[in-house]
């Protein structure tokens, strides 16, 4: 029966000698605090583990490398000289959304013991790595690209529909498509013959508007025009008025 290791690179070797399947261990010293993170960027753990390689300076590690390029990785405990941990990492070549929706399968303490290691690394570590590395494999392969949502189709016609300072939203009779008149005559819009233009009256409540306005937009996106928002451009400012002239009574005039 192995004796208890307290020596990272015996102990890997050991355990990865132990457990199921055909297991090889790659021993690394770091020289560097920065030379670690490529592994420990791909530590597949949100608890302790994850806990131990973002608080303390780990000078070495070890990576086991397992069937089915499954990967663990293994560390000393530095609070617990008689413990290591052992971690799934994640697979590589894989993307953010493969992720999605896949529990951590996380990795636990092990006593310096190899023969007790990994039968608590083959209960409780292999079969929750091994089905989380099964769903984002799958997802791989069903989703390679990730979801980006597609931009909108072009459209040939559009409404500009306008904020105006007295708080009507309108647009001017001439900028309206023909297949959009009767959307806005169905949202309350009203046909302003003095404006010549369509107006959602000002009268309105301010939630009542919002309703309106949401279902115009969405009935006239749903025939393919596109719809903008715009304020419309400040009024001109009026010209001065000109100054009245002040008629003066001439003196001679005065003392007749």
């Amino acid at each position: 029966m192995p004796q208890p290791c307290t020596d990272l690179s015996a102990f890997a070797t050991t355990l990865a000698a132990r457990l199921p399947g055909t297991w090889a261990s790659e021993y690394h010293r770091h020289a560097a605090y920065q030379d670690q993170f490529p592994t420990i960027e791909r530590l597949w753990d949100t608890g302790h583990v994850d806990y131990i390689v973002s608080q303390y300076v780990l000078g070495h590690d070890a990576v086991l490398h397992g069937p089915g390029d499954e990967q663990l990785y293994v560390t000393d405990g530095p609070r617990y000289p008689h413990q290591f941990v052992v971690a799934p990492l994640e697979p590589e070549g894989c993307k953010p959304h493969h992720f999605r929706g896949v529990d951590e399968p996380n990795g636990i303490a092990v006593p310096n013991d190899p023969v007790h290691a990994a039968a608590a690394v083959a209960r409780r570590v292999l079969p929750r790595y091994r089905a989380a590395l099964d769903t984002v494999r799958h997802n791989a392969r069903v989703q390679p690209e990730p979801p980006h949502r597609p931009a909108a189709p072009e459209v040939a016609q559009t409404l500009t529909l306008v904020w105006y300072p007295d708080g009507v939203v309108g647009a001017p009779y001439a900028s309206v498509p023909a297949e959009a008149r009767t959307v806005l005559y169905g949202c309350y819009f009203q046909y302003s013959p003095h404006e010549s233009a369509f107006v959602l009256p000002a009268s309105y409540s301010t939630e009542a508007r919002a309703l309106l306005l949401q279902t115009a937009v969405r009935l006239l996106t749903a025939q393919g025009i596109g719809v903008n928002f715009r304020h419309a451009a400040p009024a001109p400012a009026l010209p001065p008025r000109p100054r009245t002239a002040t008629l003066s009574t001439p003196p001679s005039a005065a003392r007749r």
